[in-house]
């Protein structure tokens, strides 16, 4: 019975047709946790395509954890960002498989201009995993917790809406 069950489920695999960026009309969700330097938080994010390897979008981010700083010290100002992005799709520039994309982009925030690169892989049509990496060109100027000119990871969920 394993065996059957198994090969079942391989063979449903199989047949899936996951595409990690369909272009114009193409809609993503994203939500994931972001790890900086002393700080960690959750990420939301949207991306809609425009064109064939083009897309927009929006993120939201809001730091939960600081160590090291005293939590009464991060304000919420310091600790909630909104950006909207412009990304390139390039993962069939690239000639990877289809449930793969790579996205390097620029977004500009309530505190930040700044880049970022990101790469997708969805394991069925409606579900994959990101990661994320950016960084500020402009920076915010801020006495409580740097979170805005920092080094950015985000990793989490992606999905097909």
């Amino acid at each position: 019975m394993k065996k059957l069950f198994t090969l079942l489920v391989i063979l449903s695999v199989s047949i899936v047709n996951a595409q990690a960026y369909k272009g114009k009309g193409d809609v993503k969700a994203q939500v994931g946790m972001t790890i900086q330097n002393k700080l960690t938080g959750i990420q939301v994010s949207s991306d809609f395509g425009i064109g064939e390897n083009m897309s927009f979008g929006f993120v939201g981010s809001y730091l939960l954890g600081a160590s090291g700083f005293e939590i009464g010290d991060v304000k919420f100002k310091d600790r909630a960002d909104l950006k909207a992005r412009f990304n390139a799709n390039l993962g069939n520039v690239f000639g990877l498989d289809e449930k793969m994309d790579i996205y390097p982009g620029l977004n500009l925030g309530l505190k930040n201009f700044g880049a970022h690169l990101g790469f997708r892989y969805f394991f069925t049509d409606g579900f994959g995993v990101f990661t994320e990496a950016g960084i500020p060109i402009a920076k915010y100027e801020s006495n409580g917790a740097t979170s805005n000119n920092q080094f950015v990871l985000a990793l989490g969920a992606s999905f097909n809406l």
